[in-house]
């Protein structure tokens, strides 16, 4: 899977936050917030790249035949991912 800049900048900074509200000091309300919408924007993007990672993948059996789930071929189809 390609690299996510993204991603690569939201981590470090959840993470920053994630060990302060672990201290005694804690976070202020606007770290609270500022965590809060990093962490959703996250797993937002998490979602998007799951999903698209998932639309390209074919499934083949043992024997070579293609057994990829109708329900993913059909989104393969109308993004014209797929021939058939």
């Amino acid at each position: 899977m390609a690299e996510d800049k993204v991603l690569k900048e939201l981590i470090p900074r959840i993470n920053e936050l994630a060990h302060k509200a672990k201290t005694d000091e804690g976070l202020t309300v606007s770290e609270q917030e500022e965590q809060k919408k990093l962490r959703k924007k996250y797993v937002k993007r998490f979602k998007e790249n799951f999903r698209s990672q998932i639309e390209m993948t074919r499934i083949f059996n043992k024997e070579g035949k293609e057994v990829t789930p109708e329900k993913v071929r059909e989104v393969q189809r109308k993004k014209n991912l797929r021939d058939d």
